[in-house]
């Protein structure tokens, strides 16, 4: 018998409620850290972490998106901002005319290097802190089993 329409216990209800609401929690603490510290929105900070990690700093469009995990629309417009900030470039891709990267500028690196150590400060207050470090071991094998699942679909 398949159980996946039933309603979920009062167990599987609490913990469903907590993810949704310390996400979200956690989310909104995040985003006034970075627009406080870098002029960032959560999204663009981490379409900026992506490039300053790719080599060159710059990653196709495409590959970007897969990696932030947005719609390819959706990243255009993150994208699109931080160019207009002067964060990002784009260009042409020389062996993949349908292709474009995006790459970092100087200055995207200077605001993610004001941003990041205010993000690491807050992850680490609310929720680093918060947790024993076998739970976060626990949890970090737990969610990781939820986002294999859902990138497998």
């Amino acid at each position: 018998m398949d159980s996946a329409g039933d309603p979920l216990d009062p167990r599987e209800l609490r913990a469903w409620i907590a993810f949704l609401t310390a996400g979200h929690l956690i989310d909104h603490e995040i985003e006034r850290q970075l627009k406080r510290d870098g002029g960032l929105s959560h999204p663009e900070f981490e379409v900026l972490v992506r490039l300053r990690s790719a080599e060159g700093n710059r990653l196709r469009m495409s590959d970007l998106a897969r990696e932030v995990m947005v719609s390819k629309s959706r990243l255009t417009y993150q994208v699109t901002q931080l160019e207009r900030a002067g964060f990002v470039k784009r260009t042409a891709c020389e062996s993949d005319r349908r292709s474009v990267w995006a790459e970092l500028t100087d200055e995207g690196a200077a605001a993610l290097g004001r941003a990041r150590p205010g993000h690491r400060r807050v992850v680490r207050e609310v929720f680093v802190e918060v947790l024993a470090p076998e739970e976060i071991e626990l949890l970090g094998d737990a969610l990781g089993r939820v986002a294999d699942r859902l990138r497998h679909r």
